[in-house]
């Protein structure tokens, strides 16, 4: 799929890769599955291989592992941690014993004075005399052809193992409908650089002050903005986000907004907002208060935008958030305090002993109902999401492209569910016919296609349509958010968000309340009040 993507070197490496035995891309596939590059040699054991020796060296003799040596001084770390203290003062017994370091010394620190009184070469031929000590090679070609396949750097070829094993049943694929996830060279090496980077600036930051951290991180942001690939830019924002929010723990609010202003992806405008306020720059907090309530991105924004701008314009300290107040002119009930631990439950039962039924709810019964009823949409190839055959979700899943590209086909199977019945038919359908196949709406739980067909049964179907399409529009964040109960009877229902006395009521749940309330769906807050029992 890639193949006019590929640069010199990759192809000779797959070439190379094609040209070895059966055991020797097997031993090769077995090294670069771990995370580690040096390996003992005595240390290898895989049933499968019936002849390592032999499958080491055709790996040597084809140049896919190296021996240690002298060139390997720069991963000097590396390979001195694939063996034990004990192993290590072994080695100091050898080169000196009359200098020999305390048996109470740090595995770190022994490390640091070996190779501070010898060199890494003398050190070399003093491990390869106690055993032999191989490097991988194609180390770049490895990582990008990994990375081509999954589109990622964090999936790796245990997902072939699970699924094999039995231990995930992926979604099935005609692989001729396969798309490519990467159009140019361009969108492969700025997604990779930019994933590279985050690793490194994980590294970094244990290793280096805040201040070098972000001159490193800016002068580096500087070299690529305006300059990456749209592909490219999704992972670019989570990035910056990241780098802000970090800058942000460390007290560098001056440094965290020059970060944050990089990208307007949630939640940067609010952290600007609080950042400019702290630093004193009022008018310019308002002024983006006010940006962002007339274009919110999520539930979070725009509740956000209208409390700050009160506690600014009105000079409160204390100003009583839009979720606080909610939460405050909830109705509440009594539960016995040995539920303190499991407040759901004991809501639970307290509205089975009124006569009612009551199940947890929350986000699944939703989600279910979504990945149910959609599933041939989500995972169409057509919308040219789906790159592997072993991908649980389709890659726009959580940008707004999965909407743009689906929305005749969503609008359509709402058109042709337009019934009760042919909605549970369509669920109930699915539900047998994919079960135990991985989809990240749906968990298969049991019970849960009870309580979605009692979901679908209690509500009209417009209602249904109307949530799914608000879920559809931003599924990232109003896959979350929905109360925790469902509770009815005979004549009535409702949908219900549980609140302990110390809980506190999210702008994500704030929001779903709103939007239930504006199409006639039953939903309330209720908080919790702890009784003791009686002796």
């Amino acid at each position: 799929m890639y193949e006019t993507l590929l640069n010199e070197n990759e192809l000779e490496f797959l070439n190379s890769y094609n040209a070895l035995s059966e055991e020797a891309q097997c031993l090769f596939i077995r090294f670069s599955n771990r995370s580690k590059s040096f390996f003992r040699v005595n240390s290898l054991s895989y049933s499968e291989i019936t002849d390592i020796p032999a499958a080491l060296n055709e790996l040597h003799d084809a140049q896919f592992i190296q021996q240690l040596c002298e060139l390997h001084e720069d991963r000097f770390d590396e390979v001195m941690h694939l063996f034990t203290k004990p192993e290590h003062l072994e080695f100091t017994k050898i080169l000196q014993p009359e200098i020999m370091p305390s048996k109470s010394i740090k595995k770190q620190d022994l490390i640091r004075w070996l190779l501070y009184e010898y060199d890494f070469k003398i050190i070399c031929e003093i491990i390869l005399e106690t055993e032999p000590v191989v490097k991988v090679a194609y180390e770049a070609e490895v990582m990008m052809m990994k990375f081509l396949f999954f589109g990622n750097r964090y999936a790796d070829m245990t997902e072939f193992v699970v699924r094999d094993l039995g231990h995930v049943r992926f979604q099935s694929f005609d692989q001729e409908h396969l798309s490519v996830q990467f159009e140019t060279r361009k969108d492969v090496d700025d997604t990779l650089m930019i994933s590279l980077m985050k690793e490194t600036f994980d590294i970094l930051k244990n290793e280096l002050p805040p201040e070098e951290i972000f001159d490193w991180f800016m002068n580096w942001q500087v070299g690529v903005s305006g300059n990456l690939s749209p592909k490219s830019v999704p992972s670019y924002h989570l990035f910056v986000l990241r780098v802000g929010a970090w800058l942000e723990r460390k007290k560098m609010l001056s440094q965290a907004l020059t970060a944050y202003q990089l990208t307007n992806d949630a939640p940067s405008r609010e952290r600007r907002v609080r950042l400019l306020y702290n630093l004193g720059e009022i008018e310019e907090a308002l002024a983006l208060c006010e940006e962002i309530a007339e274009n919110p991105q999520n539930a979070d924004e725009r509740y956000f935008s209208h409390d700050f701008h009160e506690r600014i314009v009105n000079k409160k300290k204390r100003a009583v958030k839009r979720t606080t107040q909610a939460l405050k002119d909830a109705s509440s009930i009594d539960i016995p305090i040995s539920n303190r631990f499991r407040v759901e439950r004991g809501a639970i039962e307290y509205y089975q002993d009124l006569g009612a039924e009551a199940v947890f709810s929350e986000n699944e019964p939703w989600r279910a109902v979504f990945g149910l009823l959609f599933w041939d949409i989500i995972y169409d190839t057509n919308v040219k999401a789906i790159h592997n055959p072993l991908q649980r979700v389709p890659s726009d899943f959580f940008l707004p492209d999965f909407y743009y590209k689906r929305s005749e086909q969503l609008l359509a199977r709402m058109k042709d569910a337009d019934t009760k019945e042919v909605i549970s038919e369509i669920v109930e359908k699915t539900f047998h016919e994919k079960f135990g196949t991985t989809n990240v709406l749906v968990s298969w739980y049991p019970g849960m296609l009870e309580i979605v067909l009692k979901l679908v049964a209690l509500l009209t179907p417009e209602q249904i349509h109307a949530v799914l399409l608000e879920m559809a529009q931003n599924l990232r964040e109003n896959t979350r958010g929905f109360p925790d109960l469902l509770v009815w009877d005979e004549t009535e229902y409702s949908f219900i968000e549980i609140k302990s006395p110390t809980d506190h009521l999210s702008s994500r749940q704030l929001h779903w309340l709103h939007f239930f309330a504006n199409i006639d769906i039953k939903s309330r807050i209720v908080r919790v009040k702890w009784i003791k029992e009686e002796i």
